[in-house]
């Protein structure tokens, strides 16, 4: 898993304060996604005194928790998905080759990290960084792929994405 080369983008830094006795305590709080632009993706948290020791953190946890996503010609979605964690809900929308990422915030990290370069999306509700990474991830995992349909119903793939002719 080493010689995989990772792309980490930071998505958000926070800064928490302590008030103690002598005054206030000041820690950092970071939010990572990690990817290797083929298909997997991981989210980490990290929390530290200093903000690159938060950083390292995150990556860290991002790395251990990769799930695989299933993509479509290696740029885009399979199809059309609303994914939903907490209060952020995420409409992802699978595009034609040339549209490029169209997306705010968090769901872009997440999608130049995965490798997805054709996708349109929005973000409603929530615009809680955490919220709206965990509701992108829930909704890039229940799309299913043409193979798992196929594999379902008991059919081989080309009777699934075969067009329909009028």
């Amino acid at each position: 898993m080493n010689n995989i080369e990772f792309k980490d983008k930071l998505v958000s830094i926070n800064r928490i304060t302590k008030v103690v006795k002598g005054g206030r305590r000041f820690a950092f709080s970071a939010l990572v996604v990690v990817g290797n632009q083929s298909g997997s993706i991981g989210i980490g948290h990290g929390k530290a005194k200093q903000v690159p020791d938060a950083i390292k953190k995150a990556t860290e946890n991002a790395k251990n928790k990769l799930m695989k996503i299933p993509l479509r010609d290696g740029r885009t979605l399979h199809h059309d998905v609303l994914g939903k964690d907490g209060a952020g809900k995420v409409l992802l929308r699978s595009a034609p080759s040339g549209t490029g990422i169209i997306a705010g915030g968090p769901i872009r990290a997440a999608c130049e990290v995965i490798g997805i370069k054709d996708i349109v999306a929005k973000s409603i509700g929530s615009s809680n960084p955490m919220n709206v990474l965990r509701a992108c991830i829930k909704g890039l995992r229940s799309q299913s792929s043409p193979k798992l349909i196929a594999k379902l119903r008991g059919k081989n793939i080309a009777e699934i994405t075969k067009k329909k002719s009028n």
